[in-house]
């Protein structure tokens, strides 16, 4: 299996890829030059790894919440590969990524992702792993004010995201104190296992049907 996983949901610009079950990663991070980083990115993985378009079997994709901009210029990048190769798509949450990160790099097996999403509000949704060391969503990913994030059952639970570092001592004092790593985004690297997982249980769209998730209805157009 060959996968390519991009993300610039966020301040970082980031992919991975995942050949024959080794896997590579560039990120950088880099606010507003993702549409000029990301195609040199997946080239230089590609090259390296002496590696074809073609023989990718599909390309994941961080499909949000986040920055509405990072979010079109990942969804179109992967719709154009896609289309070109006619290759599926696999749309991977940001929040889960996030939360996939918090596992791999602290083994925290229950975690509540926040990222800033501006407007006073943060994107939130809480993971908890499963059998197959997979963040899993418990209940629903939500934009909400910082007073209103809950926690969805009674756990040792550990906060990552930029939403704890704009709203650390709001959701503090809303959910409880708790081990967090605020300055940490969403990786491609991360995504990457839960790609897997999506892609051999047949979690793929066509390039048409590959979607932003802003999670907010009034998306600014521009």
């Amino acid at each position: 299996m060959n996968l390519l996983a991009l993300d610039t949901s966020t301040e970082v610009c980031s992919c991975a890829l995942y050949v024959s079950g080794e896997a590579s990663s560039q990120h950088e991070i880099a606010p507003r030059q993702h549409a000029e980083l990301i195609l040199p990115m997946i080239n230089n993985l590609l090259a390296e790894a002496s590696l074809s378009p073609k023989q990718l079997d599909g390309i994941a994709f961080g499909k949000g919440p986040g920055s509405f901009t990072g979010l079109r210029i990942a969804c179109g990048v992967v719709q154009g590969i896609a289309f070109g190769l006619d290759r599926p798509i696999i749309p991977i949450s940001s929040l889960a990524t996030l939360a996939q990160l918090a596992y791999i790099e602290f083994e925290w097996p229950h975690v509540a992702a926040a990222i800033d999403a501006r407007m006073q509000e943060v994107y939130w949704g809480c993971y908890a792993l499963d059998e197959n060391h997979l963040m899993q969503l418990q209940e629903r990913e939500q934009v909400c004010k910082p007073q209103a994030a809950m926690l969805p059952f009674s756990a040792t639970w550990a906060g990552i995201g930029s939403g704890w570092q704009t709203y650390h001592e709001i959701l503090s004092t809303t959910v409880g104190n708790m081990p967090i790593q605020q300055e940490k985004y969403p990786l491609a690297s991360a995504m990457l296992p839960l790609a897997i997982d999506a892609f051999e249980k047949g979690q793929i769209v066509a390039p048409e049907n590959a979607l932003p998730t802003y999670l907010r209805n009034n998306v600014v157009q521009v």
